[in-house]
């Protein structure tokens, strides 16, 4: 997480009816400035499995969100899916999200904070995409969307937290085309 405000976020949303006895899949789980690990935890949740593509930590799996396969495999059983400051690194984004979507259960809530355009070049390892209000929107079409937020705090971003339908079936993303990030964008 890059900022405190996606913390926030994260904190307002998760509370106790949401978290408490439930399964939690963190997608870039790598602890770098703040994680939400322990607040789950604190208010109950049944189990929070991390993944990332490196091990360090917070990481409890090395996965790849765009290793379908392997995420599938993991048989986490999530009620929640959490990814803060992830999706902007993901070169096929619309695979991550995805692949969320389908390892989430119905009726789950998913949770994602990105930047948007106007945030600087950050790699790690690489930096692609920036994300809006309106392209959030028409990626979580599929889904009940409860709350979408612009980080306005500190750096240009966005807060999306979302509940997957009972009965739920994919949206097409191929024709969401997102801002790409420059190298010289600084």
């Amino acid at each position: 997480m890059c900022n405190p405000q996606c913390l926030d976020f994260g904190r307002k949303w998760l509370t106790e009816d949401v978290v408490k006895g439930e399964n939690i899949l963190e997608v870039g789980s790598r602890n770098i400035n703040g994680t939400l690990r322990e607040h789950c935890k604190d208010l109950g949740c049944n189990a929070y499995v991390g993944i990332d593509i490196v091990q360090e930590a917070g990481v409890d799996i090395v996965c790849d969100v765009c290793n379908t396969e392997l995420l599938e495999s993991l048989t986490v059983n999530a009620r929640v899916v959490v990814c803060t400051e992830v999706l902007e690194h993901v070169e096929d984004w619309r695979l991550a999200v995805s692949n969320m979507k389908t390892v989430l259960n119905e009726g789950g809530y998913i949770l994602i904070t990105t930047r948007s355009k106007g945030f600087g070049y950050h790699s790690y390892p690489h930096d692609y995409w920036r994300y809006e209000v309106e392209d959030m929107k028409k990626i979580f079409s599929d889904f009940e969307i409860i709350s979408i937020e612009k980080d306005v705090e500190k750096e240009p971003g966005v807060f999306v937290f979302a509940r997957k339908p009972i009965g739920f079936k994919h949206n097409d993303l191929s024709q969401i085309e997102l801002y790409k990030v420059k190298e010289t964008e600084q």
